[in-house]
């Protein structure tokens, strides 16, 4: 299909919109909408354009995640990969606020990247091509 311009959105289930909005927020990420009683979904913005829909209805009993951990590998998004113009200063910038990577900074043959986990332990991959 020729009309396809690109993705819209993001969903990512969390077990707090508290603990996720802040979590975010502290990437540049702001709140648009929701979450409202009828629709347990919350939407947030980063100014470069990228959008995030929270669904806040995780169980909260459990944190794993269920892609990335344990023997059984299930189908499903293991990562998200946001592009960034500069590893080096994100990496600083990281350690300023006190986000502990989970993996990298690993080489790549395009490129340079390095991992983190949200509060739900959803992976965002950070890339900074060559």
């Amino acid at each position: 299909m020729k009309n396809i311009k690109g993705i819209n959105h993001i969903g990512i289930r969390v077990s707090s919109y508290e603990a996720s909005l802040a979590f975010y927020s502290q990437f540049g990420f702001e709140e648009v909408a929701g979450p409202s009683e009828s629709e347990p979904v919350a939407i947030i913005e980063h100014p470069s354009g990228i959008n995030i829909n929270f669904i806040v209805n995780a169980n909260t009993e459990q944190k794993q995640n269920v892609l990335m951990e344990g023997e059984v590998k299930y189908a499903g998004i293991t990562h998200i990969a946001i592009e960034v113009s500069d590893l080096d200063q994100l990496l600083r910038e990281f350690e300023a606020l006190g986000v502990v990577l989970s993996g990298g900074p690993v080489q790549h043959p395009s490129g340079r990247a390095c991992f983190i986990r949200d509060p739900d332990l959803n992976v965002l991959e950070f890339f900074e091509f060559n």
